[in-house]
């Protein structure tokens, strides 16, 4: 293992360990939530994740010199988020998929409306962390507008849409990066966004970050898509070659693989170039960076 491979697996580790005990301590009192449905919600959240959207929440947050816990809300409540969509992406009605994570989907392990209603759950629940956090109430009521706004119809969700109607709408290279811009990447973006505005970050700084959740965005996935040909089901953790069978619509399909990593590697050297201006404090945000392209699943 390379010396930036270990620094990035201690820093992943560390910030793994943080962001799980905090969804932990979230999951622990539902309230009067019924059995089944808290059962299914902690299977959801608490499974083999990578965490990679919490991570760059705290990167970021370390990049612009945040301190205290109150990024553990916003790193958490896009993880929340995220393992919501990852529920209802898997249900029949979406990509109808049956692994995920490297055990049966949540719809499979449960049933299809108990899946439903976990997402349902987990949405409301991140809401309520960013609006109960410890930080101040101008910087909470910016982080929930933040996670609306990457979640909603403009964000994760109209990605998602456009997803789904790809077969029957343009084949060409600015449809699919609006698709991906959305359905992925902006939530890796709002990610980064949230954790340099709880960590108090500035104007230009907050710009620049965003630069780079953009391209690491898109990058990520990029390489989703390479991983989809070229990986196998027990690496994944999920169903490999579902893309090519369902005919849809990615990087490789359109433009080729060799030409998919090329393109992955070029945003990630975009993103990189917009954190000359942090030095050494960003640099778990570098190694996070190459890690989402160079990942093997």
């Amino acid at each position: 293992m390379s010396a930036v491979a270990g620094a990035l697996a201690t820093y992943a580790a560390a910030g793994r360990e943080r962001v799980n005990a905090a969804l932990a301590k979230r999951l622990a009192d539902l309230g009067t939530a019924p059995p089944r449905l808290a059962e299914a919600m902690h299977y959801a959240v608490l499974g083999d994740g990578k965490r990679v959207r919490p991570l760059l929440a705290l990167a970021a947050h370390g990049a612009v010199g945040g301190a205290g816990d109150g990024v553990l809300a916003a790193a958490g409540a896009v993880e929340l988020i995220h393992c919501y969509s990852l529920v209802h992406d898997d249900l029949p009605a979406m990509d109808d998929d049956a692994l995920r994570r490297g055990r049966p989907t949540c719809h499979v392990a449960f049933d299809e409306a108990t899946a439903i209603l976990v997402g349902d759950g987990l949405q409301a629940l991140a809401f309520g962390w960013l609006a109960e956090a410890p930080l101040p109430a101008e910087t909470r009521a910016r982080l929930v507008a933040e996670l609306a706004a990457a979640a909603g119809p403009s964000g994760m969700v109209g990605g998602q849409q456009a997803d789904m109607e790809a077969a029957a709408g343009p084949r060409d290279l600015d449809h699919l990066r609006y698709i991906h811009a959305h359905k992925t990447g902006a939530l890796l973006t709002c990610a980064v966004r949230m954790g340099a505005i709880a960590g108090g970050a500035g104007a230009e700084a907050l710009t620049a970050l965003t630069a780079f959740g953009e391209r690491i965005g898109l990058a990520f996935q990029v390489a989703d898509d390479v991983l989809d040909v070229t990986a196998d089901t027990g690496r994944l953790g999920k169903t490999a070659g579902k893309d090519a069978a369902q005919n849809k619509l990615t990087f490789p399909a359109l433009v080729g693989l060799d030409a998919a990593r090329t393109m992955a590697a070029t945003l990630k050297d975009e993103a990189l170039a917009r954190l000359e201006r942090f030095g050494e404090a960003a640099e778990p945000l570098r190694q996070l960076a190459a890690y989402v392209v160079e990942r093997s699943r």
